[in-house]
């Protein structure tokens, strides 16, 4: 036996196929809501304080690397661009740090600072550029997230390691290599 549903304002049980698989969804979306703002919450992990470098020994668009926060290798670099850039610190904004392996494969980019652009790239494996003023985001190549930005503070003329800003290539924590 069939059933034909008329569409009629005074029976509101009557619903078609459209009406009810919007509604549907809609219970399903709304009944993952509290599962998903427990899943957009960061966790804050204790970075340890590191002394990176002193003001005042800290030159102009020349990297300076670092371990951080890792204390195996000079996984870091830090630099002044002399221009502002997101998340800086000092006097004029424009002292950033960030790891210096690319985001797509973990390639090293030592020596690919260009103090112009104030890019670090290209990535000698696939020519990926980062852009230092902007958090380190991608700029043109395969890579499809930022730099890992190194959290910074200034005090008393020091420079210091506080945090990350993303996870690093290769690594399930920032902290397990600590």
């Amino acid at each position: 036996m069939s059933h034909t549903c008329v569409q009629d304002t005074n029976n509101p049980t009557c619903n078609n196929r459209r009406d009810f698989l919007l509604g549907s969804a809609t219970t399903v979306v709304a009944s993952m809501i509290p599962n998903l703002e427990a899943s957009v919450k960061v966790e804050k992990k204790n970075y340890p304080r590191k002394k990176i470098i002193s003001l005042a020994e800290l030159k102009a668009n020349e990297p300076f690397y670092f371990a951080y926060p890792s204390k195996a290798d000079k996984n870091s670099f830090i630099v002044k661009l002399e221009e502002k850039a997101a998340a800086g610190v000092g006097e004029d904004g424009d002292i950033v740090a960030f790891n210096q392996y690319c985001t797509h494969m973990g390639a090293s980019m030592e020596g690919t600072y260009k103090k112009v652009e104030k890019i670090m790239g290209a990535c000698p494996m696939h020519l990926t550029t980062f852009d230092l003023t902007r958090h380190g985001m991608v700029v043109s190549g395969h890579a499809t997230e930022s730099l890992v930005q190194v959290s910074l503070e200034l005090k008393d003329g020091v420079i210091y390691a506080v945090g990350m800003s993303g996870l690093m290539y290769g690594y399930s924590s920032n902290l397990s290599g600590s």
